[in-house]
């Protein structure tokens, strides 16, 4: 029987909950909050599949997990997955701070003695940006170069990680080492896929450039920008739909109330790498509300782990999505489920 324990019933992790309750092959799903209350009303609306269970990180997981899914984030997170580890139980996490997640790398001798595989920042960015990345470098011989940029955020939980990510140094990966920058520089102009459209992207931190690092051992390059708080943003011409992205236009003068799924939330991942004799620059995008998009990603990734996805999860240890899913099976069923990507066509600017 496959049964699923989602920890963390915010935002993001409802909208996780709502993909693995209508998933064939999921028996069981348990969900823990740290407010009561909001487990509750969480497995209520799920069907009767769904129930609250009491639980805290200090405590062994429950009786018959199959997998983990941890939608708490920050330094909880790292607690869920040594239980977990503890369990010889796989876990997906959706934290994408720089601390947070070097904390979960530094569990990957313990998980791949064990035999577990721990999957860190699952959400949007890391998350399907680690997807995109991974299919673009699969469709080149070798790649030098990634740069992602996020936009958008969820919950209060992740506006308050967002708020974190602009103090301290941020690390990014420079011919083959770490190269500290000051939070906030590095002003980058990004085109994601509309209707967020054109943004200023700057440095901040993140555990993106880690989880890049960790995929592809011989990048020379990686590095994140996160974009400020989303508006309408223009159109961006050339944008070639892998699948349908709908266009959405804010009415003006119409007050708009907050969407349940959160804002806008949008990634942009471009590589750079060389093909034959050329060089070759692949420039992948997404868009979507901000709690739906991570959620979906959380959702898949923890189906993947039960070993209910359409290609097996055979790495072990802890890494992100670019080093454990096939990207191609891997964004079909994000797409099946309303999540779909898109292509840049034309040159980078």
């Amino acid at each position: 029987m496959t049964t699923i324990f989602l920890v963390g019933a915010g935002a993001v992790g409802r909208r996780a909950a709502r993909q693995l309750a209508e998933s064939d092959g999921v028996e069981r799903i348990l969900i823990a909050d740290r407010v009561a209350g909001v487990a509750e009303d969480g497995a209520a609306a799920m069907g009767a599949r769904a129930e609250s269970v009491d639980w805290s990180p200090d405590r062994p997981l429950p009786a018959g997990v199959t997998v983990v899914a941890s939608a708490v984030g920050g330094t909880a997170e790292r607690a869920v997955f040594e239980r977990a580890l503890e369990a010889g139980v796989p876990a997906a996490g959706c934290a994408d701070d720089a601390g947070t997640v070097r904390s979960l790398l530094d569990l990957d001798d313990a998980a791949r003695e064990a035999g577990v595989t721990l999957a860190a920042g699952c959400g949007l960015a890391p998350g399907l940006s680690d997807v995109l990345a991974r299919h673009a470098a699969d469709a080149l011989e070798t790649v030098d170069e990634i740069q992602v940029a996020r936009a958008g955020s969820a919950g209060p939980a992740c506006r308050s990680a967002l708020d974190g990510s602009g103090r301290g140094a941020v690390l990014e990966w420079r011919d083959g080492a770490w190269a500290r920058h000051r939070p906030g520089s590095g002003r980058q102009l990004v085109w994601f896929p509309s209707p967020v459209g054109g943004l200023d992207c700057h440095r901040a931190g993140s555990g993106q450039a880690d989880l890049l690092v960790d995929a592809f051992p011989g990048l020379a390059r990686a590095s994140m920008r996160i974009a400020s708080p989303l508006g309408p943003g223009r159109q961006l011409p050339g944008v070639r739909a892998l699948g349908h992205i709908p266009m959405v236009t804010a009415r003006l003068g119409v007050p708009r109330r907050r969407d349940p799924d959160g804002d806008w939330g949008a990634v942009w991942v471009e590589a750079r790498g060389r093909r034959g004799r050329s060089e070759e620059i692949l420039v992948y995008g997404a868009v979507d509300r901000m709690s739906f998009a991570a959620g979906a990603v959380l959702g898949v990734t923890a189906l993947w782990l039960a070993g209910l996805g359409a290609a097996p999860v055979t790495n072990t240890g802890v890494h992100g999505l670019a080093a454990l899913v096939d990207p191609v099976p891997f964004l079909g069923e994000l797409a099946r489920r309303g999540l779909k990507a898109a292509a840049f066509e034309g040159a980078s600017v």
